[in-house]
């Protein structure tokens, strides 16, 4: 059959457009590359990791976040810890740089667990306006979320609420990016980013908005590393002929041991400056209190460590161990696993060895165990 020249012009013109297709689905190949690079593999410095794990190669496996995670004893603790520690160490690989906010306090508005704007005005702002503009869509962020003022470069930030009636010209608002709930939402800082510029347009003040798909992958980088070391370690005591602990002599025990009954209705463990060390409460879903502790009778205690919240988890571990020790003594109890099976040396040890990992994991990606900045991100 013979091809005429309108198909040869035709088929020129097809091959044409197959390889401009193929040539701009290659380029924006190689382009999305290079941004994947510039995020992740940059030369700056990562606010939340500048240790060794910075050089890690990501995970293969999807890391899902835990609520936070209960670790119980494990048949094969050594795997455990391995597969865990490279889930840690690939996540804070992959961590971004955060936006720093100098000389804003870090317990108001943290460089890392915060995205930070700052409003400055020609005249000072009512600071009653203000709060009452962003009452309006603070709560659709469903993060924490503050407001700082002042007036110069010389006076201190003070945190405003609801109750504040004094103008100032210097302002930032922090949203915190993570907490045990999950990340930031794309939906989420929109409406934050909306209500504040609407808050510096009503107030004649300037605002610089950071690029928003770069707040949200901090966010969800944050908290992919904060799923990945964040873990609670539970001891149970139970009474060893599989009877009850009487709550008048658990009550007692339980005081002798340094342990005070708090409001909730858990036993804990504090240290001098306050902070929890560990908690005991009831095995069974009843909680304590100063009245049912007279008449109650319970199948067992539960004790629990959480790992990025204290200073020092080996030694809060090692103290939680002696005291469910102590507690199992005196009330004629065994210390036990979730199976109601004797907890062996071997796994104690695995628990004190892993608890130390984690918590220089957390040191090696700048979130300190225990600090304020721990302390919000694991809520």
């Amino acid at each position: 059959m013979q091809i005429s020249d309108l198909q040869i012009a035709l088929i020129g013109a097809g091959a044409a457009g197959v390889a401009m297709v193929w040539g701009y689905n290659v380029w924006q190949d190689r382009r999305h590359r290079r941004d994947a690079e510039r995020i992740f593999n940059g030369k700056q410095p990562d606010a939340l990791l500048d240790g060794e794990a910075g050089n890690a190669e990501p995970a293969d496996a999807e890391l899902e976040r835990r609520e936070p995670g209960v670790a119980e004893p494990v048949t094969e603790p050594q795997a455990a810890i391995r597969d865990e520690s490279d889930a840690a160490e690939s996540v804070a690989a992959e961590l971004p740089q955060a936006a720093v906010a100098p000389q804003l306090p870090p317990e108001w508005a943290d460089e890392v667990a915060d995205c930070v704007l700052r409003l400055v005005a020609d005249e000072p702002i009512s600071a009653p306006a203000v709060w009452a503009m962003q009452d309006a869509w603070a709560a659709d962020c469903g993060k924490d979320l503050r407001w700082l003022m002042r007036n110069d470069g010389d006076s201190a930030w003070r945190l405003c609420d609801a109750n504040d009636s004094g103008r100032y010209a210097q302002w930032a608002v922090s949203l915190q990016l993570a907490d045990r709930r999950g990340p930031l939402s794309d939906a989420a800082l929109t409406r934050f980013f909306d209500g504040v510029q609407q808050v510096a347009l009503q107030a004649g003040a300037t605002l610089e908005l950071p690029p928003r798909g770069d707040t949200v992958l901090r966010a969800a980088s944050l908290d992919e590393f904060c799923a990945a070391v964040d873990i609670q370690f539970v001891l149970h005591v139970v009474e060893a002929g599989g009877g009850v602990f009487s709550g008048t002599k658990l009550r007692g025990v339980a005081e002798a041991a340094g342990l005070v009954l708090e409001g909730d209705g858990v036993f804990r463990a504090r240290d001098a400056l306050g902070g929890e060390l560990f908690s005991v409460a009831n095995l069974g879903a009843e909680r304590f209190d100063a009245e049912t502790l007279k008449s109650l009778a319970t199948n067992g205690l539960t004790l629990s460590l959480d790992v990025p919240r204290v200073a020092d988890g080996v030694a809060a571990f090692d103290r939680m161990l002696g005291t469910a020790r102590q507690l199992a003594a005196a009330l004629g109890g065994v210390l036990v696993d979730a199976q109601r099976a004797a907890l062996a040396e071997a796994m104690i040890a695995a628990i004190r060895a892993k608890t130390a990992e984690l918590q220089q994991r957390m040191n090696d990606g700048g979130i300190v165990p225990g600090s304020v900045r721990a302390l919000r991100l694991f809520s």
